[in-house]
């Protein structure tokens, strides 16, 4: 296999791909008017065996940031000013990734999830707000899912709720993923971003295998979507490697799109969609105005007015 080959191949089946500087996708307008909050606090925290690393910066209402597998927390530096301007941010390094070690257990989505609900009380966070990005995002769904209490509301970014919402093509690519890749990505922005931070680099053979046996298998989160209680907003990009057809099921699934919201709102869910123009699954984190959209709805906001208001009615 050549080495261009692989690295395509590790960027589509990871599916969580860290890219090193993206600040101008999906538009910068508007980012560089922000400057990012320092770290106010940072350390690490043991949990169910795994040494969770974090980053708390700005004030205001808690926001959990959960990045993209074979990322880390610096996935998100393009798009931080937008999410500090006015919440505090609670960013994680999830287990295995960044500077948080992979511990002795597998990669499971709903038990780091459940990590998270006992990190932030450990934190002093009752309640807070959740954003998860593709990894990160199924980690989200399964903490508001399993501690509704906890959460206020969940943005889910380019994640699927079940293996089969990946376009099929992607599907081998993904089981393919394991240590016998890891010397030849030794180039690519995975590798090198967590070389940067990782308290152990020698371990990035383990995490790949782990990601792998993760994606192999073919998990269905049905159950844990029907749990949520939650406000929650969907975003993905229009060229996502999610299906379509899968996004629009998932809001289906949350009660949203089932009937026309009426005049004054009377049938609307609670949820929401977002589908992004001119953005792929690896563009979607690193995106300005995925950013801007999920602070609205986070904030409460998105209401326009409507005709009647609009003619003084």
């Amino acid at each position: 296999m050549s080495k261009m080959r692989l690295i395509s191949m590790i960027a589509t089946a990871a599916a969580f791909l860290a890219a090193p500087d993206m600040a101008g996708a999906g538009g910068a307008a508007g980012i560089e008017e922000k400057a990012v909050a320092p770290i106010v606090r940072k350390g690490s925290l043991p949990v169910n065996g795994i040494d969770y690393y974090y980053e708390i910066r700005g004030e205001g209402e808690p926001l959990l940031l959960l990045h993209g597998g074979l990322g880390q927390i610096e996935m998100f530096a393009p798009v931080m000013p937008v999410f500090t301007d006015h919440r505090q941010v609670i960013a994680v390094d999830l287990q295995g990734h960044g500077r948080t070690p992979l511990g002795k257990r597998p990669i499971d989505l709903a038990a780091i999830g459940a990590d998270l609900a006992i990190l932030a009380k450990q934190l002093g966070y009752d309640k807070l707000d959740v954003f998860g990005y593709s990894f990160g995002g199924g980690v989200a769904l399964n903490m508001a899912a399993n501690a509704p209490d906890q959460v206020r509301r969940l943005v889910i970014l380019s994640a699927p709720y079940a293996q089969n919402g990946f376009f099929p093509e992607m599907l081998p690519q993904q089981a393919a993923v394991g240590a016998g890749m890891a010397e030849m990505m030794k180039d690519t922005p995975m590798f090198l971003s967590y070389k940067a931070v990782a308290p152990d680099v020698s371990e990035f053979p383990k995490l790949l295998d782990a990601m792998g046996a993760l994606m192999r298998e073919p998990k269905d989160y049905s159950d844990a979507v029907a749990r949520l209680t939650v406000p929650v907003m969907l975003i993905y990009g229009d060229a996502d490697m999610i299906r379509p057809e899968h996004m629009i099921d998932f809001y289906h699934k949350l009660g949203g799109g089932l009937r026309d919201a009426g005049w004054m709102r009377e049938n609307m869910s609670k949820n929401r969609l977002a589908i992004l123009p001119d953005l792929t699954h690896y563009e979607t984190f690193a995106s300005p105005l995925m950013a801007n959209v999920a602070m609205n709805f986070l904030d409460g906001g998105g209401k326009a007015p409507n005709w009647a208001e609009q003619v003084g009615k």
